[in-house]
């Protein structure tokens, strides 16, 4: 009976074993589970580590001003300098020689009207006078204007083959000659508009392009320029002055001139795009105080490091500071 007994203890444990196993996957089956899960914990994982190394590589990056590009419009303009003179100069010259100046009767600024006396001449004593001419003469202004300069001097014997004894600018017009480089002359026209700065004149004075050179001097490759200036009491004949002709208008992009670096292959400006540093060649066009126009490689809005320098390169990551909005395009 104690045999029957264990047999019987047996068979029941041999049961129980069987039932239990019933419930588990078999091993196979649990092994890949497992290689499963620790492949997504490692994706996870990576992903993590990939986007805290984006975010310390952002936040790492150098910080630098930056400013967007801006729809500007610039003045086309032709600066030159040269003097001031009368825009038709008439010279006074006695009609007769060897007569003496016994007074003069105007002086430089003054204005005369035509057939004004301007000096009084005589016959010097002892010298003999053919008959029938008279012993005085008198020296009139054969226009009117103003007088420019004046060479008469009393007690002086006057000749036409001196120094005219005076200089008239007819009508008291005056203009400014001004000297600029051949390669210049193309872009100058008749009428055009000039502002001009004359010394001595503390308000700006208008005026317009009168006369286009039709010769060049040989040695200095340089055209003269006729500016009128019209009639003013302010103006010498002689004194210096700086004309700046207006050629016209353009508008387009601007950047601050400071933002343009200019290398051996040309000017190039440093745009910052998708957070980082994009060198971009450019056609600088006309400058305005500190602004440059960009005519070629940047449109409205793109966004460029306001101070270019060779401290970032190309492909560098950068924070911008200083606009608002995106950092780039």
């Amino acid at each position: 009976m104690r045999m029957n007994h264990d047999c019987a203890l047996g068979a029941s444990s041999a049961g129980s074993s069987r039932a239990g196993n019933r419930g588990l996957l078999p091993a196979p089956a649990r092994a890949g589970l497992l290689a499963i899960a620790v492949a997504a914990a490692s994706i996870a994982s990576l992903a993590a580590l990939q986007a805290d190394a984006a975010e310390g590589e952002a936040g790492s990056g150098m910080a630098v001003n930056v400013v967007r590009a801006e729809r500007r419009c610039f003045e086309d303009t032709l600066q030159m300098s040269g003097i001031v003179v009368p825009r038709r100069e008439v010279q006074v010259r006695p009609e007769r020689e060897g007569m003496q100046i016994t007074s003069v009767l105007v002086d430089v600024g003054q204005n005369v009207t035509s057939g004004q006396s301007l000096a009084r001449l005589t016959v010097p004593e002892g010298q003999p006078t053919p008959p029938g001419t008279s012993t005085t003469a008198t020296v009139t202004a054969p226009v009117a204007g103003r007088i420019v300069a004046v060479s008469a001097v009393v007690g002086v014997t006057a000749s036409a083959r001196a120094e005219p004894l005076f200089k008239i600018a007819e009508r008291g017009e005056m203009e400014l000659v001004a000297e600029t480089p051949v390669k210049t002359l193309s872009r100058l026209a008749i009428d055009q508009s000039a502002r001009m700065d004359i010394v001595g004149v503390a308000a700006e004075l208008n005026g317009r392009v009168r006369y286009l050179p039709t010769e060049i001097n040989q040695t200095t490759q340089l055209g003269q320029v006729h500016i009128s200036i019209g009639v003013d009491s302010r103006l010498r004949t002689g004194v210096f002055g700086r004309a700046v002709i207006n050629l016209g208008r353009r508008c387009g992009p601007s950047v601050p001139l400071s933002a343009v670096l200019y290398g051996s292959a040309g000017p190039i400006v440093q745009v910052v795009r998708d957070g980082r540093i994009e060198s971009r060649r450019v056609n600088v066009g006309l400058l305005s105080g500190s602004d440059a126009e960009i005519r070629e490689g940047l449109v409205e809005g793109d966004t460029v490091v306001s101070r270019a320098g060779a401290f970032v390169r190309d492909g560098d990551r950068v924070r911008p500071i200083g606009t608002s909005g995106s950092a780039a395009r």
